[in-house]
Formats: C-alpha cells, sequence, structure tokens
C-alpha cells in the first residue's frame, strides 16, 4: 500500500506548521518548544536532567477534539484566503 497523501506544493508544509503553530498558541495549547521548556525546567526542578528531549512537533498530549479544532481552524483560514484571492481577480 502506498501513501496517496502527496503535497501538490511541497514548500507548502513548512507554511502549515507555521500556521498550525500559530493557532496553537491563539488557543492556548502546549505544543511544540513550549512543553520541551516545560519539561527541562520541571526536571531542572527535580535535579534530573529529561533522558529524552521532546521533538518540537510532538503532539501526543493534546486531546483529538483539540487537534481536531486546530485542523478545523485550519481548513477555515485556507478557504477564507482561497475566496478572498478569487474575489479578488
Amino acid at each position: 500500500m502506498s501513501k496517496t497523501n502527496k503535497k501538490v506544493v511541497p514548500e507548502s508544509g513548512k507554511a502549515l506548521d507555521v500556521l498550525k503553530y500559530e493557532i496553537a498558541a491563539e488557543l492556548g495549547l502546549p505544543v511544540g518548544k513550549q512543553v520541551a521548556s516545560m519539561n527541562v525546567e520541571f526536571a531542572s526542578e527535580l535535579g534530573t536532567i529529561p533522558s529524552q528531549s521532546i521533538k518540537e512537533d510532538y503532539w501526543g498530549h493534546i486531546a483529538s477534539r483539540d487537534a481536531g479544532v486546530v485542523g478545523g481552524i485550519i481548513t477555515a483560514r485556507l478557504i477564507q484566503k482561497a475566496e478572498e484571492t478569487l474575489f479578488s481577480l
């Protein structure tokens, strides 16, 4: 079975990541660098060094509902941008 979710514009991945983290920050979701810095701070308070550094793109602790909200807002913003582009032609 092959992957079928190839991006039409591969460079869009970085822009989508920026948008994803921007929306997560607006919603107050602790993801990415915030989580890594919180874990390092917590470990230093305990006097231990974290055994694994958390990847910047870790969302495993976020509820499915919250992740879905982020995806929904991304979709809404992309549609809004496309409509603005179409109406300005």
